[in-house]
């Protein structure tokens, strides 16, 4: 499931907005050229409206794996409010072309009109093609959601029922509704579901050191460690398994995931002091990180949609020019769509697949695509696509008087004089990477 094409005639403050989400015929990637984007970037100044597409992109896919039909002719009119908005939306579903135009749904070819009558409901998109659309917001870091993450596990698993047949993380779907929305205010029981191949672990080694300790083992290390070794082959640590997906970028925290703490669900270790972190000692960056990794982790990204607004919040800048890389690693089968203010996020888009928002001079929001290479130097990203002088006032008196400098040494005739301008000139130079 990707979007391929957004028209906006009207939404809230947009007005007039055509975005084309594939890559062009002359794209350097030639199996690529014509098709939807693999990942999209949104850049613009606050307030033209980067968050509102993605809850527009969100809200209408969500609807749309959503939609049910009446004796597969009509679109049951209980998504009515979709006629309210003023957008047309493409996309592709496993080859199957999807698009909303105002009041209309077209799917496979197939026009659907909306009713009200009566007949087999059956759902638009087949249960087999459906896709969670998963949506982290910017509010996401939250003393709500970090809750859990909190509490003992033994405490988790006595108070919350843990199935174990919810533990294959590549079967965890919502068959209740396809759109999964990471904000503030995420419900405990979605995330006791990301938990619970670690619960249950949790639960059975518990079961077997208990066990173990009963058959008077405890004095005996030799034959406890036998035992539980060959117990451990048969059930590997869920939690190892995650820590070797999120330790790599730990790593530049100078933390770790303990395998052996029992503590927390998810204990974090500080590997200079050795002591675990309560996550809610940690930094914001870390908090961020685990709440966003692990969903990732556990659930099935094949073929979905994946929104995030700010991930950079609260990382440091080598973190961020290499998180979309990361979260891709975890999902290569998703449609990433970001919205940023950071430079180093943006740098790890193609120029294809970045959209800048901006004011024309009458004070409306106008969209082109970007300019910089990927990977370009972040001061080239700020002036060619955030079209930001990076240069404050104290940088620019700087770059006046380096030109001066210049100036001066071109008509300067005194050997020992010049060499002194040329000193201060190229000092300056290396104080400012002119």
């Amino acid at each position: 499931m990707k979007i391929s094409k957004l028209e906006i005639k009207e939404f809230r403050h947009l007005k007039n907005l055509e975005f084309d989400f594939t890559y062009p015929s002359d794209y350097k990637d030639q199996k690529k050229a014509g098709k939807p984007l693999e990942k999209i970037c949104f850049i613009g100044q606050s307030a033209t409206g980067k968050t509102n597409l993605l809850e527009l992109i969100y809200d209408h896919v969500f609807n749309f794996m959503n939609l049910e039909t009446v004796n597969n002719e009509f679109i049951y009119e209980s998504r009515v409010f979709l006629k309210k908005t003023y957008v047309k939306i493409d996309l592709l579903i496993d080859n199957r072309k999807l698009v909303y135009d105002n009041e209309q749904i077209i799917f496979d070819e197939k026009i659907f009109d909306y009713s009200i009558s009566g007949g087999i409901i059956t759902p638009l998109v087949p249960y087999d093609k459906k896709r969670n659309i998963i949506y982290f917001k910017s509010d996401l870091i939250s003393e709500k959601n970090l809750d859990l993450f909190t509490k003992n596990p033994i405490n988790l698993i006595e108070g919350n029922k843990v199935e174990s047949n919810k533990t294959d993380r590549f079967n965890l779907e919502r068959t209740d509704e396809y759109g999964l929305l990471f904000n503030n205010n995420v419900s405990s029981d979605l995330w006791i579901f990301l938990l619970a191949e670690i619960l249950e672990y949790r639960k059975k080694f518990n079961q077997k050191m208990s066990e173990l300790i009963h058959k008077g083992l405890l004095a005996n290390q030799k034959r406890l460690s036998e035992e539980f070794g060959k117990w451990q082959i048969e059930n590997p640590n869920t939690l190892e398994k995650f820590a070797e997906i999120f330790n790599p970028i730990l790593k530049r925290l100078n933390l770790e995931v303990d395998i052996v703490d029992t503590e927390y669900s998810i204990p974090i270790r500080n590997k200079i002091t050795d002591k675990i972190i309560p996550i809610q000692s940690a930094s914001t960056g870390t908090k961020g990180l685990l709440l966003t990794i692990l969903p990732l982790y556990q659930l099935n990204t094949d073929n979905t949609m994946i929104l995030m607004d700010e991930p950079e919040r609260s990382l440091y800048p080598d973190m961020q020019m290499d998180l979309i890389d990361y979260y891709q690693s975890l999902a290569p089968n998703a449609q990433f769509i970001i919205a940023t203010h950071s430079p180093f996020i943006a740098a790890s888009f193609e120029p294809e697949e970045r959209f800048i928002l901006y004011f024309d001079e009458k004070g409306k929001v106008k969209v082109r695509r970007g300019n910089s290479p990927i990977g370009d130097d972040p001061n080239d990203m700020l002036k060619n696509d955030f079209g930001v002088n990076y240069y404050n006032k104290h940088g620019k008196e700087a770059y006046q008087t380096y030109l001066s400098l210049k100036q001066k040494i071109a008509n300067e005739e005194n050997s020992k004089k010049k060499k002194e301008l040329l000193l201060q000139m190229v000092k300056l130079g290396d104080d400012y990477n002119f």
